[in-house]
C-alpha cells in the first residue's frame, strides 16, 4: 500500500467519524429540547384572561390541566332531561344537559373520599364572588382557618373562586357547592373537602347558562 493510498483512507475515516459525531450531536440536540403541545386559539380564548370582573381572572396555564377536562360539547350520557346538572364524582366531570341530545361537559375537582356527597338537589341559589364561610365542623378539622369562622372576603385566594352555586336537597342546605378555582391541578382531582370546583373561566360560564331551580344529580 503506498503513501497515498494510507493517506486516503485515513482521511476516509477521520471524516466518517466526524460525521458520525455530528449526526450523534444532532440527535442530542433533538432529545433535549421537549416539544410543547401546540394549543388551538380556540381553548387559548376560552381559557385566556377575564380582565372586566371584580378580581380581573388571569389565563389559564392549560400546560398544568389536562386536556381531557377542557370544555367541550359531547353527546349527552347521562339520559337526565334538558337544563339538568349531572356531577360524575368518578370520570370528574360535570354535564349540563341540553335539548338536543348534547351536553356541555366540564372538567372538576371533587370532595377527598369520605367528605363526597351523593344524591339529587337542586340549586337554590348564586351568587358572584362570594364570601367564604367554612363551617364548624370544617375548623374543627382545620383550626388554621379559624380566622375565617366569620367569612373570608371575596378574592383571587378566596376557595370558592369567581363564583358559587349553593346545593339544596328538600329546601335544606347541603353545605355543598358548586364553585370557582384558580388551581388548574386540582381540576380531575378528589381535593375538596366535599365541593364541586371548575377553574374560574368554566365556573363563569356554567354559572351564566343555569338559572336557580336547577336541578343536580351528583352520582
Amino acid at each position: 500500500m503506498n503513501s497515498s493510498t494510507t493517506l486516503s483512507r485515513r482521511s476516509f475515516l477521520i471524516g466518517s467519524a466526524g460525521l458520525a459525531g455530528l449526526s450523534l450531536a444532532g440527535c442530542a440536540t433533538t432529545a433535549q429540547q421537549p416539544i410543547e403541545p401546540t394549543i388551538s386559539d380556540y381553548y387559548m380564548q376560552m381559557y385566556g384572561p377575564r380582565p372586566d370582573e371584580q378580581f380581573p381572572v388571569p389565563a389559564v396555564d392549560l400546560r398544568a390541566m389536562n386536556p381531557n377536562y377542557w370544555r367541550t360539547v359531547v353527546p349527552d350520557p347521562t339520559g337526565e332531561r334538558p337544563g339538568t346538572i349531572v356531577v360524575n364524582t368518578a370520570q370528574r366531570y360535570l354535564y349540563l344537559v341540553g335539548d338536543d341530545g348534547t351536553a356541555m361537559r366540564y372538567g372538576v375537582g371533587i370532595g377527598r373520599e369520605g367528605f363526597a356527597w351523593s344524591g339529587r338537589a337542586e340549586i337554590a341559589a348564586k351568587k358572584k364572588w362570594p364570601t367564604w364561610t367554612p363551617p364548624a365542623e370544617m375548623i374543627a378539622r382545620q383550626p388554621e382557618i379559624e380566622p375565617y369562622r366569620n367569612g373570608m372576603p371575596p378574592s383571587l385566594e378566596n376557595p370558592l373562586g369567581a363564583r358559587a352555586m349553593y346545593i339544596y336537597q328538600d329546601g335544606r342546605d347541603t353545605l355543598y357547592r358548586l364553585h370557582g378555582t384558580s388551581d388548574p391541578r386540582s381540576i380531575g382531582m378528589a381535593v375538596s373537602s366535599g365541593c364541586v370546583r371548575l377553574i374560574n373561566q368554566d365556573v363563569i360560564d356554567l354559572y351564566q347558562r343555569v338559572p336557580t331551580g336547577t336541578p343536580v344529580v351528583v352520582v
